[in-house]
């Protein structure tokens, strides 16, 4: 993070909201900046694994309108191996591990409860160390991950970055 400025931080809520967006219009609305820049600010990001850019498919626009979060009670000697093994099929958006009455959990897309159901009790709950699941079907999801931005706060905590010109 030490590399890491104001302006860094305005580009990447800018690409949050377009990641197409060209390195003209971005110094364009950043000001004080050159495209030039941008670019070289950008291509450092994505090099350093600070940012990747990519497209976001909507599960619903593919007909897998229902959404379910799962949460696993799992073996401790078994959890990064159930996760890496979630990981693996299609209709798991998302895996992580945690600390407390979870192990692991995991968000599934499907055509229906249905599907969901099948998955859970044929597959999920007959991986290897799974001991217990916990199903919670999602109508509605308020801001999703993608959509998240860089708080404006972390920007006010970071120095000025000294000998440096916006428009190098």
């Amino acid at each position: 993070m030490s590399n890491f400025d104001k302006t860094d931080i305005k580009i990447v809520n800018i690409l949050l909201e377009d990641g197409r967006m060209p390195a003209s219009e971005i110094a364009r609305r950043i000001g004080n900046i050159s495209e030039r820049a941008v670019r070289y600010r950008i291509e450092r990001m994505v090099d350093a694994g600070i940012i990747q850019i990519s497209a976001v498919a909507k599960p619903q626009a593919f007909g897998l309108t229902t959404i379910a979060d799962v949460w696993m009670e799992v073996e401790s000697d078994r959890i990064l191996e159930v996760a890496k093994k979630m990981a693996n099929f299609d209709n798991v958006s998302y895996v992580a591990c945690g600390i407390g009455e979870s192990d692991v959990s995991i968000q599934i897309v499907a055509k229906d409860t249905a599907e969901i159901y099948q998955f859970i009790t044929e597959v999920v709950r007959k991986v290897p160390g799974v001991r217990k699941t916990t199903t919670s079907i999602v109508p509605l999801i308020v801001k999703d991950v993608y959509q998240w931005r860089v708080p404006e706060r972390i920007a006010q905590e970071l120095p000025e970055k000294k000998g440096t010109t916006e428009t190098e």
